[in-house]
């Protein structure tokens, strides 16, 4: 029987470890973390992430070949196959600040699998990590071996946040990279068999090392340059008066481009696209290749560029002036059918509209208090350690509360920003909301959820991202 061993329990190693769990009743699958508190809450009725789908995985497995433990070293050394899916955040201070990814966590895993291991391993890379870090992980296996054989895999995950189970029971790919030896092709062959119980076999790619390591950083930097891509296009269709769903859709139909992520909005956000960007960006000055770098950087400012743009819009259509007045934040996730607040584009628009001394109500279906309040006071990569690493309790923000639903969270607001799709904001009864705010009512519509011409019917003055202007806003300038 295989057993599999995998360190961290966090948005990548619970789901992906269950769904193995799930496919292969053969294998015995250990979740394991340092964190208590995290282990119990997987132990739990309480998952502790929210994920479509992802409860019904776990209650079927869980006590039959799903176990979570935070009994690391026993888990480890008894495992045939180690899955290291821990935080590799941002650095933010040495060498590479702002940009390096900082392997502390990788490292000490990856010693603490050295001291533990009585038989061979075979180590994989779950965690986006920057190239070529499995050849220094694989130095420190080697030279703390004791006799021991380590073969390293890098096998990168590629779930989108939301429809992580989807994405696991039916991936575009699986991809393995490994050594190209004997063993190194043995240990490939290892990991390959356990996703051929369901994945087809042309799905599943094997590649070298590098080539793994490298795919998961480009393939999430090409999808956030479509992103930068269409909200460039958007700033152009505001000044012209074109319509970028229009644009988008337009140019989506080539079939070589595709209408996939093409949406403009307030920005991108989640726990990998800047993080990644910023290390490919990193990895490429190392490597004396500035000009490639500063191509990539750019993905990034113009995403930045994009929300200090939405709260430049904000308050230039207020009167140049929010202090002292109540804005409602409809959504604080970075993209619907997810808790994840990472990297959200909500935590900026919100620090630019406190810098103006407004009051903010904030409501999302998922997030709770606590964490929006941990967000908005936390230093920039701060959340990418783990919680008992994180400023304790940082101090919260007299200016936001957080309502529990949208019609409480608007009421006596003098401008809406809706920041996340959520499907129930199609839905609202915005006449009720309009006739509680305070007039004129500013809507400011982050991700083109609600149609601007019935909120334009109802009373609203609206901004769209990327939409004609309304005559009221043609005046305004776009930069405060």
């Amino acid at each position: 029987m295989v057993k599999i061993c995998c360190i961290g329990a966090g948005y990548v190693g619970g789901p992906t470890m269950a769904v193995i769990a799930f496919k292969c009743p053969s294998v015995e699958v250990y979740v394991v973390d340092i964190s208590v508190s995290r282990i119990a809450a997987w132990n739990s009725d309480r998952l502790p992430i929210y994920e479509p789908g992802l409860d019904e995985v776990v209650k079927q497995c869980r006590g039959r070949n799903l176990f979570f433990s935070s009994n690391v070293e026993q888990h480890v050394a008894e495992a045939d196959i180690i899955f290291v899916s821990v935080n590799t955040p941002t650095k933010t201070r040495g060498l590479g600040a702002g940009k390096a990814a900082d392997l502390t966590y990788w490292e000490s895993a990856a010693r603490m699998i050295a001291d533990v291991s009585k038989s061979d391993k075979i180590v994989v890379e779950k965690s986006t990590v920057p190239v070529k870090t499995a050849e220094a992980i694989e130095k420190i296996l080697t030279h703390n071996s004791k006799g021991i054989n380590y073969q390293i895999l890098s096998n990168p995950e590629f779930l989108a946040e939301g429809t992580a189970i989807d994405d696991l029971f039916k991936p575009d790919r699986v991809l393995i990279g490994g050594r190209e030896t004997p063993e190194g092709r043995k240990a490939v062959q290892a990991l390959k068999d356990v996703y051929a119980h369901w994945v087809p076999e042309d799905r599943i790619i094997t590649t070298n090392l590098w080539s793994a390591e490298l795919s998961k950083l480009a393939a999430n930097a090409f999808l956030a340059q479509r992103i930068s891509s269409v909200n460039a296009i958007s700033a152009l269709c505001e000044a012209t008066g074109a319509d970028v769903s229009e644009v988008a859709y337009a140019v989506g139909k080539d079939s070589r481009i595709g209408p996939k992520f093409l949406n403009a909005s307030v920005g991108f956000g989640g726990s990998c696209f800047q993080k990644d960007i910023l290390n490919l960006v990193y990895i490429c000055e190392c490597n004396g290749l500035p000009e490639v770098a500063n191509y990539w950087r750019q993905v990034i400012k113009i995403n930045d560029y994009q929300k200090s743009r939405f709260v430049n819009r904000v308050v230039a259509s207020m009167f140049n002036t929010v202090a002292g007045k109540k804005i409602a934040v409809l959504g604080f996730a970075f993209k619907k059918d997810t808790g994840d607040t990472r990297e959200t584009p909500a935590i900026d628009v919100c620090k630019g509209l406190l810098g103006d001394k407004a009051k903010i109500s904030i409501y999302d279906p998922q997030v709770t208090e606590d964490q929006i309040q941990r967000d908005i006071a936390m230093s920039k990569f701060d959340w990418d350690h783990p919680v008992h690493l994180q400023p304790t309790s940082p101090t919260a923000v007299k200016q936001v509360s957080v309502a529990w639903d949208a019609y409480e969270a608007t009421k006596g607001a003098h401008g809406v920003c809706i920041l996340t799709e959520w499907n129930e904001f199609k839905e609202l009864d915005y006449q009720k909301i309009y006739d509680n705010m305070q007039k004129p009512a500013f809507f400011f519509d982050g991700r083109n959820v609600v149609d601007p011409q019935k909120l334009r019917e109802i009373g609203f003055i609206v901004y769209s991202i990327g939409k004609p202007l309304d005559a009221w806003l043609k005046d305004m300038p776009a930069v405060a």
